[in-house]
This record gives structure tokens, sequence and C-alpha cells, in this order.
């Protein structure tokens, strides 16, 4: 048990974390890539989905994305210790961003290695954060005017 504490992340971790950050808002498939280990892990609790490898991890983030649209928004948050981000996605009707996801990340060796996405908004509150923020003026989400969009 002892050994699976950690140190609060340091600014290497950020680093990779904030750049993870501004490929994900720009749906930058290809630098997401670059920052994944050959074997990272994806998780999503309570969804029933646990994926192996990088390539696997782009295909999801790609689905994600032409799913849910790329007008996401994501703020950088620490979860016991470790980076995280809270991610926002866009309603494809109003393209106001509401919570979606809390993202914990384990960084190593300037990659990450591993995500666990809790998929439960509610948790936005134990973190001071709103349950919606409005889009940036001007903006709209690409996939408002497609019918039978479905979320992930």
């Amino acid at each position: 048990m002892l050994e699976d504490m950690r140190e609060p992340a340091g600014p290497e971790e950020r680093a990779v974390v904030e750049r993870y950050l501004v490929a994900f808002e720009a749906a930058d498939v290809p630098a997401l890539t670059r920052l994944l280990a050959d074997d990272v892990a994806l998780e999503m609790p309570p969804v029933d989905l646990w994926l192996a490898g990088r390539d696997h991890y782009r295909e999801f983030i790609e689905r994600v994305f032409a799913m849910r649209g790329t007008g996401w928004r994501l703020r950088l948050v620490h979860a016991n210790g470790s980076p995280a981000l809270a991610a926002y996605a866009a309603e494809p009707a109003t393209g106001v961003l509401r919570a979606h996801s809390l993202q914990v990340f384990d960084v190593r060796g300037g990659l990450i290695r591993r995500c666990v996405a809790f998929v439960d908004p509610a948790l936005f509150r134990l973190f001071g954060l709103p349950g919606q923020i409005d889009p940036p003026a001007g903006q709209t989400n690409p996939l408002s005017s497609l019918p039978g969009q479905t979320n992930p």
C-alpha cells in the first residue's frame, strides 16, 4: 500500500498534461498520440471500458471526436497528487459546454502511461468547478446540425 503513494506531480508531469490539454482542445490526434507511451492504458469508470496500447487509445479518441465533436474545453486540476483534466463537452444543439469527465493521468518518463477518465459530472463540484461553461464567443459545435449524434 505505501508503495502506491506518490509525491505530488512535478513540473515535468504537469507540462506533459498541459501539452495533452492543448492537443485535445485542438483535436490534434497525432499530437495526442505522441504524448502516449506504447503501453498506455485507458480506463473510464463507471463505463465498462479498458483499452491498452497507443493505437487503441488513438482510435478511441478519433471516435470521441467523430461522435461528440471537437469543441471540448479542459481545465487543469490535480487529483490525489496526480495531474488531471476536467473535460467539458459541447451539447450539439446549444454549444453549451457541460461537465463530462475528470481525467487523471500517470506520467512517467515524459509520456502518459495511464489515464483514468471518471465519467461522473458530479465530481466537478468536489473540485470547485462549474457544471457548465459557455463556449468561447463565436464558437459553435461542428456537429450541432447533424442528426443522430450520441455520446461515447
